[in-house]
C-alpha cells in the first residue's frame, strides 16, 4: 500500500541521515579513527575533535592564594613557546583540593580566534586577585609559641612582649611575605627566641621599609 511504502521511505531517510556524523560544537579534526569501509560499533570511537576557540588555559592554585581569586577576575598569560602574551577570566575555581597537592584547580578562558595556541600547551598564568595587605620580614623573625602556631614576637609601646600570629603568603630571598598583621608593629627581630610574652625588654631599633 501506499502508507507502507511510505513508512518504508521515511525510516530509509532516517537511517541515511545516520550515515553523517555531526560534532555538537565547532572545532578542528585533530584524529580520524575510522577508516572508509570500517565498521563501527554503537559507541566506538570515529575521530577526535578539539575546540581551539576559545580555548581552556588550567592552573592549580595553593590554598593560601585560592580565596583572594573570584569568578571571572581578569587573567592573563605568556606561552612558553615564543613568549605571546595572552588575556582572559577565571571562568571555574575548584572547591575541593587535590588530595596530594592540596592545590585547587582554576579555569581560564581565552579568546583564540586564530588558533595560534594549541591544544597542550604551557604558559605562566598571571589571575587579577583580591588585594592583602601584607609585610616582608626576615625568615629568621619567624617563631612558634607554646601551641605550636607560626608568628612574630613584637613589643609595644611600654616595650611589653607578645605575640603575634601570621599567615604565610610566600616566601623569597629578600624574607617571607605575611599577613594579619596591623599597619605598623614593632617586630623582635634578633633575640626573640630567648623572650616570652608579658617581659619587659629594652629594644634597639632598626627600621624596616617593607
Amino acid at each position: 500500500s501506499i502508507e507502507s511504502a511510505m513508512a518504508g521511505i521515511a525510516a530509509a531517510e532516517k537511517e541515511l541521515s545516520r550515515l553523517e556524523i555531526t560534532a555538537p560544537f565547532k572545532g578542528l579534526l585533530e584524529a580520524k579513527t575510522a577508516e572508509l569501509g570500517s565498521l563501527l560499533q554503537p559507541g566506538s570511537l570515529c575521530a577526535t575533535i578539539i575546540q581551539l576557540d576559545p580555548i581552556k588555559l588550567v592552573a592549580f592554585v595553593p590554598e593560601t592564594e585560592v580565596n583572594r581569586i573570584e569568578m571571572g577576575a581578569p587573567a592573563g598569560g605568556r606561552l612558553a613557546a615564543g613568549g605571546d602574551e595572552i588575556r582572559g577570566a577565571v571562568t571555574f575555581l575548584g572547591h575541593a583540593a587535590d588530595p596530594t597537592t592540596r592545590t585547587f584547580r582554576v579555569e581560564i578562558e581565552v579568546p583564540n580566534p586564530d588558533l595560534t595556541i594549541r591544544d597542550g600547551q604551557t604558559a605562566e598564568i598571571l589571575i587579577g586577585a583580591r588585594g592583602t595587605t601584607a609585610h616582608l620580614l626576615p625568615q629568621s623573625a619567624l617563631t612558634l609559641n607554646n601551641d605550636g602556631a607560626l608568628g612574630l614576637r613584637v613589643i609595644d609601646a611600654e616595650g611589653v612582649v607578645s605575640f603575634q600570629t601570621v599567615q604565610l603568603l610566600r616566601d623569597t630571598v629578600d624574607g617571607v611575605w605575611l599577613t594579619g598583621l596591623p599597619e605598623k608593629l614593632d617586630v623582635i627581630v634578633v633575640g626573640q627566641e630567648y623572650v616570652t610574652a608579658g617581659v619587659k625588654v629594652d629594644p634597639t631599633f632598626r627600621e624596616l621599609d617593607q
